[in-house]
């Protein structure tokens, strides 16, 4: 009986630990693809975010995008452009970088409770929007700019495509983690 409990306990563990490693590697694979428009590129790591918090609930989520900067602090190429390294961290984009984690927890840990679209659509814009704060105030730091150019540069024109981002995993998501909880590959 205390063998198949301890299996159980294990194999449940083992899942977790595959399935965030796995959105690891999807957020590592999309964050580098990015549109170069600016300061600032255009990148599809929000949405690789978004997708494993979908997936993975908040804990494990964050995790997944913890382990992301980290590789990439350490030098992997899974910063947009292909960049990595901690100067990429203390350049004047690594607000934007370091403002996933806290995204990561807010926006995770509403998803994860309520399951009302509106409701995780604005978790989601607020988790952008906290991303936006970290981003800015660094932005500034670095470029020694003021925030209203910090805006203009790194901001407003990023609104709509992050948007479009938030609608792609609020309709996505679901989708996805039923399909992958039909299949077995995810707990119901």
């Amino acid at each position: 009986m205390k063998e198949s409990v301890i299996e159980e306990k294990t194999g449940k563990r083992l899942q977790q630990m595959t399935m965030t490693a796995l959105m690891t590697a999807v957020i590592c694979i999309l964050a580098p693809l990015s549109i170069p428009i600016g300061p600032v590129p255009i990148s599809f790591t929000a949405l690789a975010i978004y997708l494993s918090l979908y997936l993975l609930g908040w804990k494990l989520g964050t995790v997944s995008c913890l382990i992301y900067i980290l590789l990439g602090a350490v030098g992997l190429p899974v910063f947009s452009g292909f960049s990595g390294g901690i100067g990429k961290l203390l350049g004047p984009t690594g607000g934007y970088i370091i403002g996933f984690l806290p995204m990561a927890v807010l926006a995770g840990a509403v998803m994860e409770r309520y399951h009302n679209r509106f409701i995780q659509f604005s978790a989601m814009t607020a988790g952008m929007a906290l991303c936006y704060v970290f981003g800015t105030i660094w932005f500034c730091i670095v470029m020694k700019t003021t925030v209203a150019a910090a805006l203009s540069a790194c901001v407003f024109p990023f609104i709509p495509g992050d948007m479009i981002k938030i609608m792609i995993a609020l309709t996505g998501g679901p989708i996805l983690k039923k399909r992958l909880q039909q299949a077995g590959i995810l707990e119901k």
